[in-house]
């Protein structure tokens, strides 16, 4: 099974991603986002495109890292990654589906104000890519092509990973960490999502 985690950056998928793991025994993370890493340092700057989603070879990349990881590896495979192009989504997605394999996909979503003031609390500035980013997220998950939404407005990523959890029809792991440690273990995701 692949949990999509989609949503505007700022709405809690890399947080709910890690918090899933943790919860979710025999599971794995897996981040979109590297292959697009790779294609962006090893393309000549005169074919570079401002978007990595752009490049046919990351969409089909990824699906066909997923497809594999799927056929070889027998737990939940987590994929935190903002896509809202709906012909993208097909090409991944879509595909994999296709394929038959079990993809719950779930937009975390919540108002532009309540995203802002997520970016800004991880040190994004109003005029950031990702910030730049809302309004374009929000009105493509208008579209149908990305249902099962979660208004995240009011909850806490505990409260996202159980209903995700639930809607998946798995099991969670209990949370014993006291609050110091859930803070600590965040911070820690947030360092490591650190492009430098």
């Amino acid at each position: 099974m692949i949990i999509w985690i989609n949503g505007a950056f700022g709405s809690g998928k890399t947080q709910t991603a890690h918090e899933l793991h943790r919860r979710i025994p025999h599971s794995f993370v897996f981040d979109p986002e590297n292959l697009g890493f790779y294609i962006r340092k090893n393309i000549p700057k005169e074919i570079k495109r401002a978007d990595f989603q752009d490049y046919p070879i990351w969409r089909d990349g990824n699906y066909e890292m997923l497809k594999h990881i799927d056929h070889e590896y027998d737990g939940v495979i987590i994929v935190p990654m903002t896509i809202v192009n709906r012909e993208y989504f097909q090409e991944i997605v879509g595909k994999l589906r296709a394929d038959n394999i079990m993809v719950n996909h779930f937009v975390l979503s919540a108002t532009k104000e309540t995203l802002e003031k997520r970016l800004r609390s991880r040190g994004e500035r109003k005029n950031s890519w990702p910030a730049r980013q809302i309004d374009r997220c929000i009105k493509a998950f208008e579209d149908e092509i990305f249902h099962q939404r979660i208004d995240t407005d009011h909850m806490s990523i505990e409260s996202v990973v159980e209903t995700i959890a639930s809607l998946s029809d798995i099991k969670l792991l209990p949370d014993n960490r006291n609050k110091f440690k859930k803070r600590l273990d965040r911070v820690g995701v947030q360092l490591k999502q650190l492009r430098i």
